[in-house]
C-alpha cells in the first residue's frame, strides 16, 4: 500500500501515521517549501501517483474554490490507479440549518462557495473519491482544555445554538474503516451529540478544576467577522451512514468523553 498525502496538517499527518502503522508507505506533500519537503510543484509527483495505490487531499481551498491540488495535479490524479482517493471536507458546506439535522443528502448551501466548490470537484473527480465532511475537531492539543490553559476563553450563551464536532481519533478510525468497507461517495463523519458551545467549554473548565468562564452575549463577546459568522450558522450533523457503510463504532460518543480523553493524552 502507498499513500500519497496532499497536504499533512492535523487531521491527515494523524491518518498518515495509522496508515503507516497499517504496514504502508507514505509520501507527504505540504502545500508550502518547508526544508526539503515535497510541493504540489515538485516535478516528480505525475510518477509517484502513478504508483499511489490511496491518495489524501487536504488543502483547504481559496475563497473562490480553486483547490490547489486539483489545480496542479487533476489531470493526473483523476487518471490515477489508485483504489481509495479521499478528501477532507467540511461540514460548513450545509450552510444554516436552523438546528434541525443533515445528512449527505441536504443541499449545499454554504457562505464559502469556495468550499462548496471543492467538495463538488473532488467527489467528481475520480471514481474511487470519497469525501469527509467534517465538523468542529479536536483532539490533543487542539480541544477546549487547550484553550482555556491558554487564557481567557468567551463562553457565548445563544439559546438554541449548538455545533457538531468529532475527536480526530475517530476522523481517522472511519477513515480507516473506509478502507475496506463503503463504497466511493459522500460520509460525514461526526459524534452523536451536536451540543451548545457554552457546555462543552463549562465541562473542560470542571476538567481542569478551573473557574467556569460567564456566559456572555454575542455582542459583549466581541468576536471577529469569522467568529460571529460561526456563529450564525446551527445544525445537527447525522453520522448514520458513516455507521451504517462504513460499520464505525465511534470512540468518543460525545464531548465528554472525548475531553477527558484529550485531558489523560
Amino acid at each position: 500500500m502507498n499513500l500519497l498525502v496532499l497536504g499533512l496538517g492535523y487531521t491527515a499527518s494523524r491518518f498518515a501515521m495509522a496508515f503507516a502503522a497499517r504496514g504502508g508507505a507514505v509520501t507527504a506533500v505540504r502545500s508550502r517549501a518547508e526544508n526539503d519537503a515535497l510541493t504540489l510543484s515538485d516535478p516528480r509527483l505525475p510518477a509517484i501517483l502513478r504508483t499511489a495505490t490511496h491518495i489524501l487531499a487536504s488543502i483547504p481551498p481559496s475563497d473562490t474554490g480553486d483547490d490547489p491540488a486539483i489545480t496542479a495535479l487533476g489531470p493526473e490524479i483523476a487518471a490515477s490507479p489508485a483504489g481509495w482517493v479521499g478528501y477532507l471536507s467540511s461540514t460548513g458546506v450545509y450552510g444554516d440549518g436552523g438546528g434541525a439535522w443533515v445528512d449527505e443528502s441536504s443541499p449545499l448551501r454554504g457562505r464559502r462557495s469556495g468550499r462548496v466548490a471543492a467538495d463538488q470537484a473532488w467527489a467528481g473527480l475520480h471514481p474511487a473519491a470519497r469525501v469527509f465532511r467534517l465538523p468542529g475537531i479536536y483532539g490533543p492539543g487542539r480541544s477546549a482544555i487547550d484553550r482555556l490553559r491558554a487564557g481567557p476563553v468567551a463562553r457565548i450563551g445563544l439559546p438554541g445554538h449548538v455545533f457538531s464536532r468529532i475527536h480526530v481519533d475517530d476522523i481517522v478510525g472511519a477513515m480507516l474503516a473506509s478502507l475496506d468497507h463503503g463504497d466511493p461517495g459522500i460520509y460525514n463523519l461526526a459524534d452523536d451529540e451536536p451540543a451548545p458551545g457554552e457546555a462543552v467549554t463549562a465541562f473542560a473548565a470542571g476538567l481542569l478544576g478551573l473557574p467556569v468562564p460567564p456566559l456572555q452575549s454575542l455582542d459583549e463577546a466581541r468576536l471577529s467577522p469569522m467568529g460571529q459568522a460561526f456563529y450564525g450558522e446551527c445544525r445537527r450533523v447525522a453520522n448514520g451512514k458513516m455507521t451504517r457503510d462504513l460499520g464505525y463504532e465511534l470512540r468518543y460518543a460525545d464531548y465528554r468523553s472525548g475531553l477527558a480523553a484529550c485531558l489523560s493524552a
